[in-house]
């Protein structure tokens, strides 16, 4: 099963296309997708979308895992975070790939088991997890493999308790 974690931003989305065989992690693509500041809000999300959907039809995940909406101080990063994300969900609806949703504190939980570990931790995991000789940059493509791992562990129990989307 190839699973397709992404870290919605706006200027920079992470993904990171795993594929789980059995107990085992492979890693199969990850990077970032990047936006120009200088362009209108409207223009840089259908930049993602295109990449999005390129990606899609390219790899056809079998799932899609996403980290949820984190609000916080900053509400027009909520805002463009959040706009990332309807990208990203109408992508997948529209392949007809289901979404799973996870909090900062579950993804960091399933790859250090430790809900408050700091970013170090959870980079240093995710390298180790896949067997990478260094930890993926930028950051964002980091967090996404870790948010794709975090489904990979939890889907098993998803599927036994008929768990949601």
């Amino acid at each position: 099963m190839q699973i397709l974690g992404i870290d919605p931003g706006t200027a920079i989305m992470g993904y990171g296309l795993i594929e789980k065989q059995g107990n085992r992690l492979i890693p199969i693509a990850y990077a970032s997708w990047r936006t120009p500041a200088h362009i209108p809000m409207s223009e840089r999300l259908l930049m993602l979308y295109q990449e999005m959907q390129s990606f899609i039809e390219e790899h056809r995940p079998g799932q899609i895992a996403v980290e949820e909406l984190f609000f916080n101080r900053n509400t027009t990063t909520a805002i463009s975070v959040g706009q990332a994300r309807g990208v990203i969900l109408l992508a997948a609806a529209q392949a007809g790939i289901p979404v799973y949703e996870y909090t900062p504190l579950q993804v960091k939980q399933a790859v250090v088991g430790y809900g408050k570990a700091d970013k170090k931790q959870v980079q240093q995991m995710v390298r180790a997890l896949l067997g990478l000789n260094e930890i993926p940059k930028p950051d964002d493509t980091a967090d996404a493999l870790a948010i794709a791992i975090c489904h990979a562990h939890s889907v098993n129990l998803l599927n036994r308790i008929g768990g949601t989307q």
